[in-house]
């Protein structure tokens, strides 16, 4: 079942486009963090401090959710941010649970390959 509500198909053409582009520019497969944010955010300038010492373990791919192109991210995260997704998947929102995020990282390292998901 998909989570997206509206333009779902465009959502995740869209996403996986980021993730593959991101993919292909690493020599190492790490998973994509993907930031959803706009200008001015502090709590999402704070979620990249607090990110910072995890930098070399996933790609972050910011999204600008006021730009016209994002316009359905926008309508579903405009009072959310920021929220971010883990290899296309949302994994948390508002300020970042590191607890989360390092258990779902280690369990993408043992996998073998962080861009390869199962489903859980």
């Amino acid at each position: 079942m998909f989570w997206f509500q509206g333009n779902s198909m465009q959502l995740a053409k869209y996403s996986i486009q980021l993730l593959m582009r991101n993919l292909s520019a690493s020599k190492n497969v790490l998973p994509v963090l993907t930031l959803f944010t706009k200008d001015p955010c502090p709590l999402c300038d704070e979620a990249k401090d607090i990110l910072e010492p995890y930098k070399n373990r996933f790609i972050l791919q910011e999204v600008d959710i006021t730009l016209p192109e994002n316009s359905a991210w926008y309508e579903r995260y405009k009072f959310d941010i920021p929220v971010f997704h883990l290899n296309g998947q949302f994994l948390m929102m508002h300020r970042v649970d590191i607890s989360k995020l390092e258990k779902q990282l280690q369990k993408l390292e043992q996998q073998g390959a962080g861009g390869r998901r199962t489903p859980s």
